[in-house]
């Protein structure tokens, strides 16, 4: 007990330190449980978390000064949101606007159905749920924007949302995020796996019909070296986050691209052209994975612990039927769109989904479902599209209805 009592000494920063670190061990931990090839990932932190704040939120702020606890969470978040979407936008940024010029009836137009579809999915949950609900008016719609990025596993849709509806509500949209965040991720997982099952689909054939159908147009790489600014790429990740943010601050009529669209943009142009003149801006991919995770583990854990003080005074089962019927209608909307408007093939069709629904766990499940690595492009092809989408959705909805 002395050595908890002296750990929340000197203003409570070791013991969130301590907490942020053991937080994301035991997440891991969580997460690489497997059950018939279902597993949580990092979605591990974000339990752990939200528990943790369940738990220990309120005795941690009567320890330690309130306002400097939420302040300390929002630069554990905030860091981890411009680290993660920063890194999005990099590795997909190479061959984004080619996919975006030559499959834009398939790829896009796909990722913005969905998209489309969760959003009108969500406005009907509010308008039939506003009657019923407990909540304030302004409380439930913050919660129903949670609940849209959370049933699409969409950080940055989490993240546009908190910074849309302000500090006041930031909680329910944690809230919102962590109920139905569960079945958005295990539900994409179990969509990729079931229904190549219930097509009986012929898995060799459906390889070499999306070999045949996503070849990439191989990009002529010049010998002359290019200036490196450092060995790992940091500094073109951090010019492009810096500018990132600065243009995410610009507001037009109340618009803006928010942190989350200003980072995506700009990492996306850079990875887009790889260098200017003779300098390279294209970080390490193996800066850009760590950056992804490591920013994905540290906005997980921000948000799961302000969300989880406020999550067990506001779960209600109705809330997570709500976040079951967001995930599940787009994708069965998107698959027949894509199977019988689109005419994709079966893994072209579930690449995109994945990517339609920014669910990478899904993406991972998917390409040990279907034994090869090409189902990647048609997610990385839809996937910066729905980000962007989800963003503006988000925003929409929280215009309209608060």
């Amino acid at each position: 007990m002395d050595l908890f009592n002296g750990i929340l000494s000197v203003h409570g920063v070791p013991f969130l330190m301590v907490s942020v670190i053991a937080i994301a061990a035991l997440g891991y931990i969580l997460g690489r449980i497997t059950i018939k090839g279902v597993s949580l990932g990092t979605a591990g932190v974000f339990i752990v978390a939200l528990l943790y704040g369940c738990v220990f939120y309120k005795d941690l702020s009567s320890e330690i000064n309130t306002d400097f606890v939420k302040n300390a969470l929002n630069i554990v978040d905030n860091l981890g949101l411009i680290l993660f979407v920063t890194a999005v936008g990099f590795i997909a940024g190479p061959g984004f606007f080619e996919n975006f010029k030559k499959n834009f009836k398939s790829y896009v137009l796909l990722a913005l159905i969905i998209i489309t579809t969760a959003g009108l999915v969500c406005a009907g949950c509010i308008l039939v749920g506003r009657n019923i609900t407990k909540e304030s008016n302004e409380d439930f719609v913050a919660l129903m924007a949670g609940i849209l990025s959370g049933a699409l596993t969409s950080t940055p849709g989490f993240s546009a949302a908190k910074e849309a509806v302000g500090t006041q509500y930031d909680d329910m949209v944690s809230v919102g995020y962590g109920i139905a965040y569960i079945f958005g991720v295990i539900g994409v997982v179990l969509f990729v796996q079931l229904m190549p099952k219930f097509v009986k689909a012929d898995m060799s054939r459906e390889r070499e019909l999306l070999n045949t159908s996503s070849k990439k147009a191989a990009s002529e790489k010049t010998d002359r070296k290019l200036i490196e600014m450092d060995d790992f790429g940091i500094m073109p990740f951090a010019l492009a986050a810096v500018i990132g943010i600065i243009v995410g601050s610009i507001k037009f009529k109340n618009f803006s691209l928010t942190t989350t669209g200003g980072c995506l943009l700009i990492s996306l142009i850079f990875g887009h052209f790889g260098n200017f003149g003779s300098i390279n801006v294209m970080p390490k991919n193996t800066t850009l994975k760590v950056f992804r995770e490591l920013g994905l583990m540290f906005f997980l854990i921000g948000a799961g612990i302000s969300g989880g003080a406020k999550f067990a005074e506001h779960f209600d089962v109705i809330y997570f039927v709500y976040g079951m019927l967001i995930t599940v209608l787009p994708m069965i909307v998107g698959y027949f769109f894509a199977k019988y408007v689109l005419k994709l093939s079966l893994l072209n069709n579930l690449g995109s989904i994945t990517g339609g629904m920014t669910s990478t766990p899904a993406l991972g499940t998917l390409i040990s479902t279907s034994g090869t690595e090409a189902v990647a492009s048609a997610y990385a092809a839809t996937y910066p599209v729905a980000l962007i989408a989800v963003v503006l959705c988000s925003q929409l909805l929280l215009m309209i209805f608060m």
